[in-house]
């Protein structure tokens, strides 16, 4: 059976090629009533554009590219979610590469999209960020860990994690342990930056006292249970009656080093996460977390990308507002 060509549709609807190519895009000068019998038609003829004979004709592949350091890590999986359904809405479709966190493979991929002919790449960064080289020409949004020099879209770290140990504060915590990303990590140092601000207002030095409340980890859920058992393993008067973890994996895995040492949770320890993934609000108890504004952050870049939205000035990124969402893992600390 011959394939269906817009020319069929254009006879059976007894307009121009023109007209139908002018459907297909959603052009505004086209009639409400036009464009539902030329789409009824589409429908009936069974009717699919080329998409690489359109490319060659607009010069357009209406295909994104989008690097992700880690395609394990839940938060990024959402992210290439978020930025499939953005791009759908603008008629594009999403190519997906994973750099591994590594400069080298980063700078594979950018070459393979670039190859491509992609009209535009959303890129987070490896952690490597010194080694980064960007191609000319080709539309390039970086989204999450923002760089020195480079424009860029992220939920704003620092704030998010301050109103996450202020809310740990409200409730009358003062001993807040930290878990903390790597330190290679540039939205671990704003994390950790924003635990800093917010516990220098507590103003009891008591978080600073020896052994440190603060654990580096990894952000995925081993090294969040590592951390936990580093922070919890003291003396009742020394450990944190809260902690603040920078991702909820961590936060989840630190869950588990406070199962198996006998802490309930929240009645002898508080927990709040960050990010805001699906896993937070299946726990027992439900975490409580610091949601990213993942949606709106691959929102943003699309439309970047796609010139419906202006690109953040050089220096000066697009920070978007984070927000608690309350679980059951925080209430108010014991007695000591």
């Amino acid at each position: 059976m011959p394939k269906v060509g817009i020319r069929d549709v254009a006879k059976l609807a007894g307009v121009s090629t023109g007209t139908v190519s002018r459907v297909l895009n959603d052009h505004p000068s086209v009639t409400d009533e036009l464009r539902a019998r030329v789409r009824s038609i589409i429908e009936e003829l069974g009717y699919t554009p080329d998409p690489s004979a359109r490319s060659m004709r607009s010069k357009v592949s209406r295909l994104i590219g989008i690097i992700i350091p880690d395609l394990t890590n839940p938060f990024f999986s959402e992210l290439v979610q978020s930025a499939e359904q953005a791009a759908a809405r603008h008629g594009y479709n999403i190519i997906v590469m994973t750099s591994f966190d590594h400069a080298a493979k980063e700078a594979d991929r950018i070459g393979q999209l670039t190859s491509r002919k992609v009209d535009g790449i959303i890129l987070v960064p490896s952690n490597d960020f010194h080694a980064l080289k960007l191609p000319k020409g080709l539309p390039i949004v970086i989204v999450d860990r923002l760089l020195p020099g480079y424009s860029g879209i992220a939920a704003d770290h620092r704030s998010g994690v301050c109103l996450g140990v202020e809310h740990l504060v409200k409730l009358g915590h003062r001993r807040i342990g930290f878990i903390s990303g790597p330190k290679d990590s540039v939205p671990a140092n704003d994390r950790l930056k924003g635990y800093l601000d917010a516990m220098e207002l507590v103003g009891d030095g008591r978080q600073n006292s020896a052994p440190p409340l603060i654990a580096e980890a990894a952000f995925d859920y081993e090294s969040g249970r590592s951390a936990g058992n580093y922070l919890l393993a003291r003396a009742r008067h020394e450990r944190p009656t809260a902690i603040f973890a920078s991702s909820d994996q961590q936060a989840i895995g630190c869950m588990r080093a406070a199962h198996d040492l006998g802490i309930p949770i929240p009645a002898a320890l508080s927990i709040v996460g960050f990010d805001g993934i699906p896993l937070a609000s299946m726990t027992t108890p439900r975490l409580t977390t610091v949601k990213q504004p993942i949606q709106e952050i691959a929102a943003a870049a699309v439309a970047v990308l796609l010139s419906k939205q202006d690109a953040p000035a050089l220096g000066k990124p697009l920070l978007l507002a984070c927000e608690i969402s309350e679980g059951e893992t925080t209430s108010s600390p014991q007695p000591d």
